[in-house]
């Protein structure tokens, strides 16, 4: 963990140097008025000379006490019993007042202010440093039983470097007062991924036993590809011996984007850096990708060579899920500034994003950004409502067909650009009744889930799923059964895996482009929760 800011530090400092100058001194065996005392008592008068006879000594003491006037005699009285009084109660003081470091150690109060400070916080979680196995056993889909099966994964080890999970938001915390109105509080928009509400999801939305088992597959598969410093790569051959999978991606420059693809479905499936079977897997992708933030000002930025834009929006949408998901506030600051970044990036003319920042937008890379807009929003951070204005004002640029269908640049009518574009409008505000929106769902469904068209189908089976209805079963069960056959499977390393398509993307990203998005289509049960319900759970974009 990085250090405490500057008001808890000093607090500590004095705590540490008072204790220290305390420690050093000694409590007196003798206290000084102890020993006064003693001196004073020391000088009494001698005793009478022992050698003169008992008569005169009778005598002396009998005129001795005769002589001595009885004020004097009183007084030699009371002093004795003052003595003797001092004595006792010195004695009872000095055992009543033990010293503060018999009572409390230096670390015991240490330990009690910095706990104070920090109740909020969760100690790191060690990450161990063995190799990741090369070998992977699965059980075969006819073997799963039940579907919290997802969650084991007893034989994948964490990236090689140990990673401390540091306060982040200290590091990368603007100066500014951006951050105070945001509430950590779970998103009740990825409320859907625990244990016992995905089981239910999964069986009341169209999931399956072997459905679930493709996903358990899966991710040992992308665990087992990540990268000795927390980060994956879409060329995957840069494990080296590691891994000896065919079809890497030709992208070796997008480490950002690849490492929040390869984290979203872990999130997606109820993983997190705090719970889960592959928390140390989620918590070193996060502080990779915590530790890639390029802060300016307010923002942080995440683009990379090879995704620019798109790596950077699948990294707000990954931090803002984190987020979401665990009320984490180390992961507050960087997910506000992903968000703050993407709002600077718009183009503030057209509304939209596109590879660098002010650019004039593309439906594909608005996706994105926009999901990861929503996703803050789910988690409570700030949105600005000028930004989801803009937005309106892009997707009006493309869409055809009143606003059934969509296009890239101009307005048209491909699949993944109209699978986009509705989605867009389904998440700023439109009604499951809207016509435009029939109308497109209706195209979707004449179209059919592709067979090698990944980025299309994740999409689609988004907007199908959220409409639900006849459409949404029949598209369901094609594409869900095609998945979890074409899934590799057997002892090899590329078990679980997927290597459909050769669209750009699937050329470009390669096997674990392909498997990431393969996995959260498979995961769209309860990823999200309904839109359109009477207990929906993401309502919409402040405007």
């Amino acid at each position: 963990m990085s250090e405490m800011n500057d008001d808890n530090g000093k607090i500590e400092q004095n705590v540490v140097g008072t204790l220290d100058n305390f420690g050093g001194q000694e409590i007196p065996s003798t206290p000084p008025v102890a020993q006064t005392v003693s001196a004073t008592t020391a000088q009494s008068p001698a005793e009478d000379d022992p050698v003169a006879d008992e008569a005169a000594g009778n005598t002396s003491r009998f005129i001795l006490f005769q002589a001595v006037p009885s004020w004097m005699f009183s007084l030699v009285v009371h002093m004795v019993i003052l003595v003797v009084l001092g004595l006792m109660m010195l004695d009872i003081e000095v055992e009543e007042i033990p010293s503060l470091t018999s009572v409390m150690s230096k670390n015991d109060i240490i330990e009690e202010i910095v706990d104070d400070l920090t109740d909020a916080l969760d100690e790191p979680v060690d990450i161990p440093t063995e190799e990741v196995e090369v070998e992977v056993q699965v059980d075969t889909i006819s073997e799963v039983t039940d579907v919290e099966e997802i969650e084991i994964a007893d034989d994948v080890e964490a990236p090689v470097a140990a990673v401390e999970f540091e306060k982040i938001a200290d590091r990368v915390a603007p100066t500014t007062d951006l951050l105070s109105s945001s509430e950590s509080v779970v998103g009740s928009g990825v409320s859907g991924r625990g244990a016992e509400a995905r089981a239910v999801m999964v069986r009341d939305f169209g999931g399956t036993k072997q459905s679930e088992a493709a996903v358990a597959m899966a991710l040992k598969w992308i665990a087992n590809h990540q990268n000795n410093d927390g980060s994956w790569s879409f060329d995957h051959s840069l494990n080296g011996q590691r891994c000896n999978c065919s079809k890497p991606g030709s992208l070796k420059t997008s480490m950002n984007g690849a490492t929040a693809m390869a984290l979203l479905p872990f999130l997606g499936a109820g993983n997190t850096h705090k719970k889960g079977a592959y928390k140390k897997q989620v918590e070193a992708g996060l502080y990779y990708l915590t530790r890639a933030i390029k802060v300016k000002g307010a923002t942080g930025d995440l683009t990379d060579p090879g995704g620019r834009l798109y790596s950077h929006g699948l990294a707000a949408i990954t931090l803002c899920e984190a987020f979401a998901m665990t009320k984490d506030r180390q992961l507050m600051a960087p997910a506000q500034m992903s968000l703050n970044f993407i709002v600077y990036a718009q183009d503030p003319v057209g509304g939209g994003w596109r590879y660098t920042p002010k650019q004039a937008g593309d439906t594909s890379v608005v996706g994105w950004q926009l999901m990861a807009l929503k996703s803050g929003h789910m988690g409570y951070l700030q949105v600005p409502p000028a930004t989801i204005q803009g937005c309106y004002k892009f997707l009006d640029s493309v869409a055809a067909n009143s606003g059934a269908t969509y296009g890239y640049t101009t307005p048209g009518a491909g699949q993944a650009t109209t699978a986009v574009g509705l989605l867009c409008r389904m998440y700023m505000g439109w009604k499951k009744e809207e016509p435009a929106l029939q109308r497109g769902v209706d195209q979707l469904a004449k179209w059919g889930p592709s067979k090698g068209n990944m980025y299309y189908n994740y999409y689609a089976t988004q907007v199908m799923r959220h409409t639900g209805g006849k459409r949404w079963d029949v598209w369901n069960k094609e594409l869900r059964d095609y998945l979890v056959v074409s899934q590799e499977k057997g002892n090899g390393h590329s078990s679980g895996s997927w290597t459909i398509g050769s669209d750009h993307g699937a050329r470009s990203g390669g096997r674990l482009y392909t498997t990431t998005l393969a996995t959260m289509i498979l995961e769209v049960y309860y990823r999200h929760m309904p839109i359109y319900a009477s207990q929906a759970a993401e309502d919409e974009f402040p405007l």
